[in-house]
């Protein structure tokens, strides 16, 4: 039976081993992507106005130029769901095909119910013309919550998947609304927007490697917990803003004795949850620091590798538009040590002395290290700077713009390197390594993504608060035939359910 299948297959015992590691060893990656960003933006310029802010604080103290703002009918699900029929639509893919769809968020819309859920329900019924009804039904689907690394924790369990048998196909999705209270240091860095990525062998755009470095630590420097208010305490304080100061046992009394389904319930609390976060700035930076350089090592250990020289590019997980290369300034100095390039950089700013700071300050605004960002960083940057922070999608559409970059300048790229460094808050980093393949403008040609940002709606602070604070009725964008959400239901038994059109 042994040898009979050996001459089935041409494999000759003597090779059989090899074939094993072939197997092993196989090339998976990210054979193609799409996105879905809002159609409505505001522009810094209004925004610094607004908040008499510096605009050079933002522009190029943060990189920021314009954040995308989700219309009134958007959330999560529905840009997930444009996202997702995009890529199946562009890339001829048979739903069938597609045995995982994995989903990484931070902007979840049910403690129970995942987005994901809510994404194959919406393009399976706007694909049943032509796949038939359910087209997803064998399919595999999951949220997947790490703060912004959700999504490349559904990447590396896709790509683990997609090994682990033959011709398997999945797709990972990251849906994000960034959103923080007006007028807070947050604000200016919100954005929103949602990609897919459909994740092969022998992918077309970028195979990704098989080392992972990975850092962990459990820390609070950003979260947003459910809020648990008491409803005697609400009561009391909406009864002071009516001009009434009613004791604490006359409002237990009223609580107790009237039909209200709401105010007379067994449940004395009220548990809230706001999409702003909760965060310390400050701390949350540091945190992300110390886990990309922890996870930068922990990759060198698996791998002998020489980042300054063997990544052609680094794209990070972008809160704003310049914080990568921020956060990589200390890294890139002892890179240089490792090579044997430091006295460079000292014959520039000169040597350390006791004020760091003030020396890192110099060494940020070197010739040198600004060589190296417009190299291997800035490209990556382009799209963050006109959409904002995206969360768990924000790694992805650097890449995006890194190659859409690439492509708009003739540039040759195939086979660089492209080093991966994604962050978590809570906190966790991943650091990856991946490999353009030779038809990755043919995978990168059709997204047309500066054009697009470019053709956007811009809409006034009037108008964008209204839309931060739920209070706007109508969509502003009624032009748009993209998939939005239709109605929360209201009725007692589906209560909160969504459906989308």
């Amino acid at each position: 039976m042994v040898a009979l299948f050996f001459c089935k297959h041409n494999v000759s015992i003597f090779d059989f081993p090899n074939s094993l590691n072939n197997f092993r060893m196989k090339s998976v990656g990210i054979d193609a992507i799409d996105y879905y960003i809002p159609n409505l933006f505001v522009d810094m310029q209004d925004l610094s106005l607004a908040r008499d802010i510096p605009y050079e604080k933002l522009s190029q103290g943060l990189g920021l130029k314009k954040m995308s703002i989700p219309d009134s009918n958007e959330d999560t699900a529905s840009l997930a769901a444009n996202a997702l029929l995009e890529l199946i639509t562009k890339n001829k893919i048979n739903p069938s095909d597609i045995g995982r769809i994995y989903l990484g968020t931070e902007t979840g819309l049910d403690s129970s119910k995942p987005i994901s859920s809510y994404v194959i329900e919406i393009v399976e019924d706007l694909l049943s013309d032509k796949f038939g009804s359910r087209c997803f039904k064998n399919c595999d689907i999951v949220d997947l919550t790490f703060a912004c690394i959700g999504g490349v924790d559904a990447l590396e369990n896709c790509i683990d998947w997609v090994k682990g048998g033959s011709k398997r196909k999945a797709i990972v999705i990251a849906t994000d609304i960034a959103k923080y209270h007006l007028g807070s240091t947050g604000e200016y860095t919100q954005g929103a927007g949602a990609l897919s990525l459909l994740i092969t062998e022998n992918p077309k755009m970028i195979s990704i490697s098989n080392i992972w470095g990975v850092a962990s630590k459990g820390i609070g420097d950003f979260f947003k917990p459910r809020r648990i208010f008491n409803k005697k305490d609400i009561f009391k304080e909406a009864a002071s803003l009516m001009g009434t100061n009613p004791s604490d046992e006359e409002v237990l009394e009223i609580l107790a004795n009237n039909g209200s389904k709401f105010w007379n319930s067994s449940n004395k609390k009220i548990e809230v949850y706001k999409e702003e976060p909760v965060y310390e700035g400050q701390f949350s930076n540091e945190s992300y620091q110390e886990r990309i350089y922890e996870a930068l090592d922990h990759f060198k250990n698996q791998k002998n590798i020489n980042f300054l020289t063997e990544w052609s590019f680094l794209i990070f997980h972008l809160p704003y538009a310049y914080h990568g290369r921020k956060m990589i300034l200390e890294k890139w100095i002892q890179w240089l040590e490792e090579n044997g390039e430091i006295d460079n950089l000292y014959n520039e700013v000169g040597q350390e002395d006791n004020n760091r700071k003030e020396w890192l300050k110099l060494v940020s605004k070197s010739k040198m290290f600004n060589e190296f960002i417009q190299k291997k960083i800035m490209p990556g940057e382009l799209a963050s700077a006109e959409i904002g922070n995206m969360y768990t999608g924000s790694i992805f559409m650097a890449l995006i713009s890194l190659l859409s970059s690439a492509l708009e300048k003739g540039e040759d790229i195939k086979n660089a390197k492209i080093g991966f460094l994604s962050y978590g808050s809570g906190s966790k980093a991943k650091i990856f390594e991946g490999t353009l393949e030779s038809q990755w403008e043919e995978t990168i040609k059709e997204l047309d993504l500066f054009s697009k940002l470019n053709n956007r709606i811009k809409i006034d602070i009037d108008s964008y608060e209204r839309l931060h604070n739920n209070e706007s009725v109508s969509p502003l964008d009624s032009s748009s035939s993209s998939i939005k959400l239709d109605k929360i239901e209201s009725s007692e038994l589906i209560a909160g359910l969504r459906k989308y059109k």
